[in-house]
């Protein structure tokens, strides 16, 4: 076990920011002051009504905030390292953990910045370069960090995988899952169905392009016409700037009598959705992990999605779900689920009964082993 150190989580989105990194970020730091580290967090996030540089406490966690105002609210701040480089000095950190998006400015700055610093740093990727990994290799800057001692490190293997060619594969690149509360998203009690009730799939996604709702919907509605004889109903959770559009293809679709779109939910709400539903399906294939995905597995949903999206890591096919091919795949992989009855409640027994990896006392643990990996790194130069 990693002697407990003193960690400054570098990130451009953070709370009250809602999305993958900004939540994961802020369970992270949760998680390690509970295993006894002591932990600052850095963001270009700004809190409403913000004028300067400020720290606030969420949770029990100091949070550096240095944002500046800018359009939409968008966490960038090019003048932010002068700052962010006195914290770091005068905060005497361990190490420095930065989290990047695809593309995250603030992030690359924390980034340079530790490196500078000879500051012990782990950098770890939550999302897909896909058509960024051309510029981002031009850079240069992934092979710089690798070269400087940082330690790299990405939430799955599809993640990972560009990562390695961008850095060299010389070095390491681990894989460092995001993590879960098995507690809170445990198996509620499902009533027995009836044959006659609706076969319930849900999704929680924002709605927009990379998560593909205009797809689902086009994949849901294959699915129906190949089981006609099944009652089928889609629940999207989640909201977002292809609203609009969602709308005008249910109204084309017709499909106003089996789909429904409440909007953004709390995780009780979400977790309650999960218990009344039959289905989870992940449509995205540029998913970096799936957590929303990990969280209906968790409740013991069967899931179906992309065999190349971060989803696979922990989906084991024809185990806890199926993974499919294409868009053409995932109508037949629903199919499959709807009309073999005994295949999806061996699932859902499976999901269960067994527990995923990426609780978080392990990821904890694996995230240790990082900061332990980039400690030796720096100290090797």
């Amino acid at each position: 076990m990693l002697t407990p150190v003193k960690v400054a989580l570098l990130s451009d989105c953070y709370l009250p920011r809602l999305g993958g990194i900004e939540v994961q970020v802020h369970d992270l730091a949760r998680h390690l002051t509970r295993a006894g580290h002591e932990v600052v967090a850095f963001t270009a996030t700004r809190e409403p009504g913000q004028r300067r540089n400020e720290l606030e406490i969420i949770d029990g966690i100091p949070v550096h905030r240095l944002a500046i105002p800018m359009p939409h609210g968008l966490p960038i701040n090019p003048l932010a390292p002068p700052t962010l480089r006195r914290l770091l000095r005068a905060g005497q950190f361990d190490v420095a953990h930065v989290h990047m998006g695809v593309v995250a400015p603030f992030s690359m700055d924390c980034a340079r910045v530790a490196l500078d610093l000879d500051l012990p740093t782990a950098v770890t990727w939550h999302s897909l370069h896909a058509r960024m990994e051309a510029p981002i290799r031009l850079a240069g800057y992934v092979a710089r960090w690798a070269k400087s001692g940082a330690a790299l490190s990405a939430v799955s293997g599809v993640a990972a995988a560009p990562v390695m060619s961008l850095a060299g594969l010389q070095h390491k690149v681990a894989i460092l899952p995001n993590g879960i509360d098995t507690q809170q998203w445990a198996p509620l009690p499902r009533r027995p169905k009836s044959p006659d009730e609706p076969v319930r799939i849900v999704s929680a996604m924002r709605l927009m392009g990379r998560k593909r709702p205009l797809e689902l919907l086009d994949i849901v509605h294959e699915a129906r016409r190949q089981v006609p004889d099944v009652d089928v109903r889609l629940e999207v959770l989640g909201d977002g700037p292809l609203r609009g559009k969602v709308e005008s293809k249910v109204r084309r679709l017709r499909a106003q009598n089996w789909f429904s779109a409440p909007g953004r939910m709390t995780r009780m709400q979400v977790q309650e959705r999960y218990r009344l539903s039959d289905i989870y399906i992940a449509p995205a294939e540029l998913e970096a992990f799936g957590i929303a995905a990990l969280e209906a597995r968790t409740t013991g949903l069967p899931i179906v999605a992309p065999r190349k999206s971060g989803v696979s890591e922990f989906v084991e096919h024809r185990v806890n779900g199926l993974l499919a091919g294409d868009d053409a795949g995932m109508s037949d992989a629903l199919v499959r689920l709807l009309t073999d009855v005994s295949m999806r409640e061996k699932m859902i027994a499976h999901n269960t009964s067994v527990l995923p990896k990426e609780s978080w006392p392990s990821v904890v643990q694996m995230v240790e082993a990082e900061y332990e990996r980039a400690i030796e790194q720096m100290n090797e130069r």
